[in-house]
Parts: structure tokens; sequence; C-alpha cells
């Protein structure tokens, strides 16, 4: 009998998100409104941030922190390859030049002398991105960009929530970007936030994320509120809605036990393929924390008879859900043709997607569903061992 196929992921939902939700919906009051200004204060709280902006999705929240600190027109904004389209296409929103730099083998996470060496006078800002949830190396990041007066916003899309050397990550750039995105470890169906000390900055997003409209727009068509309103900027419409902030507070109170689970999935992985020699595991780093977005096996070259894209071919053929992550950047149409890349510009990058393939890891995962995925993997490894040659 043919076992259903496992997705590479899936939402964690219970009953307590449906209700949140379906309350919303009988209030009468659907887009952004209380529950979404209560979710930006309980969000924030939770990292010990001055301010968190609710908004439709981490792209949003980049797109508004780019605006926040002035980026324009020729400025240039240091970004790691390897990491979704997003990530530098806001830049180019602004018809500012994202620069691609190379990342580390380790973790997949941007390397800070890659960083040094491609900052110019044009240098607006560094977007680290957090990669698979293991927080870049931002003490060292934010030092360089101090020392020539840069801004750090980072894309911790991945990364809630995590530590970094004892403080959230959230705390340690001037914006911090995240994802409540089908997948993430929270969720509100699509969705982001935008995190920062900065008054003024989310000042600002907050205008911005709704057409450009001064102060709390939204509240006009509440009892006692003012008709009256004025437009500052051509903004955007970025908004987060009630209904979606009311799954998010649910999601943010079952963040730890989600968290946790995903990291017991983890350590099961870890303890069934250390000693399988295909394969190389995932990072973890003793001074920060791992938000476990994602599980990223990495094929050793010459221990298997079949290449990495084959491999995925049979872990789907054996019906278990998998992705990579990513192609890098330099290697998609648009920034090799844009910019004039070679594949072999950024070469760690392009042999970490070369080797890499995302397992399935959520915390709706059953103990079953785990050992499924140990199983089709060991078992193909072994079937696709390479055999040393007769003597």
């Amino acid at each position: 009998m043919t076992q259903e196929r496992l997705p590479f992921a899936l939402p964690d939902i219970t009953e307590a998100e449906i209700a949140a939700v379906v309350e919303v919906l009988r209030s009468g009051w659907i887009t952004t409104g209380p529950r979404t200004k209560e979710f930006e204060q309980r969000f924030a709280a939770r990292l010990g941030a001055a301010h968190a902006v609710m908004v439709g999705s981490c792209t949003a929240a980049l797109h508004l922190a780019m605006d926040a600190i002035g980026l324009k027109e020729d400025d240039e904004v240091i970004v790691p390859t390897l990491t979704f389209a997003a990530t530098a296409n806001i830049v180019r929103y602004f018809r500012a030049r994202p620069v691609l730099v190379d990342v580390r083998a380790t973790d997949h996470n941007i390397d800070v002398e890659a960083i040094e060496a491609a900052i110019t006078p044009r240098t607006k800002a560094i977007i680290p991105v957090h990669f698979a949830g293991v927080p870049c190396d931002m003490d060292e990041i934010v030092s360089l960009a101090r020392s020539r007066r840069i801004a750090v916003v980072d894309d911790a899309a991945h990364c809630f929530p995590c530590d970094y050397r004892g403080r959230p990550v959230g705390t340690l750039a001037d914006i911090t970007c995240f994802s409540f995105y089908a997948i993430k470890t929270i969720t509100t169906g699509e969705g982001g936030a935008a995190v920062t000390a900065n008054a003024e900055w989310a000042d600002r997003m907050r205008m911005m994320s709704l057409h450009g409209i001064a102060g709390a727009a939204w509240k006009r068509y509440l009892a006692g509120g003012r008709w009256y309103y004025e437009l500052h900027e051509a903004g955007f419409k970025y908004n987060m809605t009630d209904t979606a902030a009311a799954m998010g507070m649910v999601q943010l109170e079952r963040a730890s036990s989600m968290l946790a689970r995903r990291r017991e999935i983890a350590d099961a992985y870890d303890a069934a393929f250390a000693d399988l020699g295909a394969f190389e595991l995932p990072v973890r780093l003793p001074d920060r924390g791992h938000a476990h977005h994602l599980y990223v096996l990495k094929v050793r070259a010459g221990t298997l008879a079949i290449d990495r894209n084959e491999f995925i071919e049979e872990l789907n053929a054996a019906g278990i859900g998998t992705s990579v992550h990513f192609i890098p950047l330099h290697m998609h149409p648009y920034y090799r043709d844009l910019y004039g890349y070679e594949a072999d510009d950024l070469p760690v990058a392009k042999q970490l997607f070369e080797r890499s393939v995302s397992l399935p890891i959520y915390s709706r995962m059953s103990p079953a569903d785990v050992e499924r995925v140990i199983d089709v993997v060991t078992h193909l490894a072994a079937r696709a061992a390479l055999r040393p040659a007769p003597a």
C-alpha cells in the first residue's frame, strides 16, 4: 500500500487560532485595528524591543526598512547571494544596487570578510540573513557597520524565536525584519514585522505601510475617530489585518513549544544521520541559538553513486517532500544578466547550493513522520553508497 506523501512543510494550526480568527470575523472589524496594535505590542515585548510594526510580509518589512533608512538610487546594499529573492529585490525597488557577496561554508551565513571587502563610499546598508535559523555574526557585522556609518537591517525571516549571545534576534540590528509566512515557526498566513529601537523610523514605517497617511489612520472609523486625515508621502498598502493578527497572537503564545518540537526533530535527524558518511549535518554554534526553520543536509562529493538532484528525485519518489535553499541570487537570470555575474564568482554559495537538500522539519510532524524521513534517507544512502573497487 502506497503511503500518503509527506509534505515538505505545513503550518501548525490549532482550534485556538481558528477561534481567534472567528471572533474577529464576528466582530465586524477585520482589517487593521486594535488586534494588530495589540500584536505589535506583544511581539515587541517578547523581544524586549521598543517598536514593532506589523505588515503584510517580510518583503514589505524589508522594503519599509530601506525607505526608513533613506535608501536612494545608486546607493549600494550588501546582501548575501544565498538568500531568497526578496532580500535583494527590495533594494532594486529604489534603483539601488544589491552587492552580492559570498557566505561561509559552515553555517551558510554571510561572510564578514566578504562584507568588509565589498564596502564602498556608496554602501548604505548591510542585510545579514540568518540562514535556516542560525544567527549571523552580528556583533562583528554591527561593529564594522558602525565604524563606517552604515545601517544594518537584518533579514530574520528564518530566525524567530532565537537568541544570539544571550540577546534576542530582533534587538541586534538597526531594524530587524521577520516573516510570518505559512511555513515559519509562527504564522499569520502571510505577514511580517519590522522591529526597531528608533522611534522615528518606526513612525515612518507605520505611516508608509498605510499609503503615507500620518497618524493612526485606521482609527477614523471608530467611535470618536476623526474623519480628517493627511497624506504626507506616496506610501504603500502593506498593513496587516486584524484577522491575521488574532491568529498571530495565539501563535506567539505557542512559539516556544513549537520551537521545542522543531528542535526535537533536528536532534532526531542529527542522531540518525551522524554516522552516515554521505552527509554533512547542519551546524550548531555554541554562542547562539537555532530557530530550526530549515534542516539542510549537504551531500558529500564522491560518497554516493547519485548526485544531489537524483537524491532529491529518489526522496520525492518515496513520498518525502523536499526543497533546496537556495539557488544563489547571482545565478538567477535577472541578477546574472543585470550585473554580469558568472556562477563561479561566488564559489562557496555555488558549491553549497549544488550539495544541499532541505528535509521536512515542522512542529506538526508526528514521531512516525520523523521516523519515515529517517528510514528513507538512511536506506537511500545505503543503496546509493559507492562501493570500493575490488582489489
